[in-house]
């Protein structure tokens, strides 16, 4: 496909996206499959499985890609593939198959934080191309006192050489007063309109589309819809939740935000799942998941969202509470995968929890069946 017939077919989608009618939807059943937790700090040829931030179905092996958000402190940043076998009758062993080092563009595995070239990485979600077979990936950089390193969207190999990235919206990258903020940038990450699109999320609010949300009150975060090769064809407002409870104790930290993103058809360039993440001290993880439609939503990509008062965001629509399926505990979940369609006819979703390395956490697999 030439680049004028792609570019052509892109802006036809997230036209079609900006105008069409909702469609009707009805509700949204949710029931849990099964759930399995990886041992903590197991050890998989020569790496620390840890740190698990997104999960994708590979439809050419009917395997799972996972990537780890070790911003090379423990070994060098990395993916895993793995089987995970899910049927109506549950959900089997997760087992790992491989592993692999992101490499930059010269081959070489990116460095740690204390790195002073700029060049750090905090992987937090991965795609399969599906025209490629290749392995999407975002990042959410760095904002510090002394370093500003922006977010990306990149390519690798199945084997995590270096193919490409995508050129980022001004409005996504660091400067000293605005820009995504410290740890709350590219967290989201899906292909949509049978490949046409990638379509990204920030967790939090940037830094010019006001503060960060409070139990009182949510916050305007963006989504971003770019072609392949990284044209900005719109954004669109995201209303997030207000935090679910107060922190104990007071003044402890609490945190909410968008953690992954999944087109809920491949060829629909207007529906997606977003999943949203909170975490209190006190009180422990909240993780919810919403169904939006883009459809008829403002194109915020030229504005600022602080004090927007003619902004449509997004229509968003409940769908599943954790807290209300039956599992054993409500982990830091991060990563959203559709799986393989059950027997019932009810489609899998595969959800995994980023256990931060820390003993007090699990990595978690889950397994829900959802009909929608």
């Amino acid at each position: 496909m030439s680049r004028r017939m792609l570019a052509a077919l892109c802006a036809a989608v997230v036209t079609a996206g900006l105008l069409a009618a909702p469609a009707a939807a009805g509700p949204t059943r949710v029931r849990l499959l099964g759930e399995r937790v990886v041992p903590f700090g197991l050890t998989y040829q020569g790496t620390t499985v840890g740190g698990l931030s997104g999960i994708d179905r590979d439809p050419r092996s009917g395997g799972y890609v996972l990537i780890s958000d070790d911003r090379s402190d423990r070994q060098p940043a990395r993916f895993y593939t793995a089987r995970i076998d899910v049927s109506a009758d549950g959900l089997g062993a997760v087992e790992f198959t491989g592993t692999h080092a992101l490499r930059r563009p010269d081959g070489t595995t990116y460095p740690p934080l204390s790195a002073t070239d700029g060049t750090t990485i905090d992987p937090e979600d991965i795609r399969v191309d599906p025209w490629t077979g290749d392995y999407t990936w975002v990042q959410e950089g760095e904002r510090g006192a002394t370093v500003l390193i922006d977010p990306s969207i990149r390519t690798a190999e199945r084997d995590g050489a270096f193919v490409r990235e995508l050129p980022l919206p001004a409005n996504l990258r660091m400067t000293a007063d605005r820009g995504p903020r410290q740890n709350l940038a590219f967290e989201g990450l899906t292909y949509a309109a049978a490949g046409t699109l990638v379509v990204g999320a920030v967790e939090g609010p940037l830094l010019q589309d006001g503060p960060t949300a409070t139990t009182e009150r949510g916050v305007l975060s963006r989504i971003t819809v770019q072609t392949r090769r990284g044209s900005r064809l719109a954004q669109f407002a995201y209303p997030q939740e207000p935090i679910f409870s107060a922190p104990t104790p007071p003044g402890a930290f609490s945190t909410t935000g968008v953690v992954a993103i999944l087109a809920v058809n491949p060829l629909d360039p207007t529906r997606y799942l977003v999943m949203e993440r909170a975490f209190v001290t006190g009180a422990g993880n909240k993780v919810r998941i919403f169904e939006i439609d883009t459809s008829g939503a403002t194109n915020v990509a030229a504005r600022d969202l602080a004090g927007a008062i003619d902004v449509k965001p997004v229509r968003k629509r409940f769908v599943a509470d954790m807290a209300d399926l039956g599992l054993s505990t409500v982990d830091n979940i991060e990563g959203m995968t559709w799986g393989p369609t059950l027997r019932t006819g009810e489609r899998t979703l595969l959800l995994v929890s980023d256990d931060n390395f820390a003993a007090t956490q699990v990595t978690q697999v889950v397994a829900l069946a959802v009909r929608m």
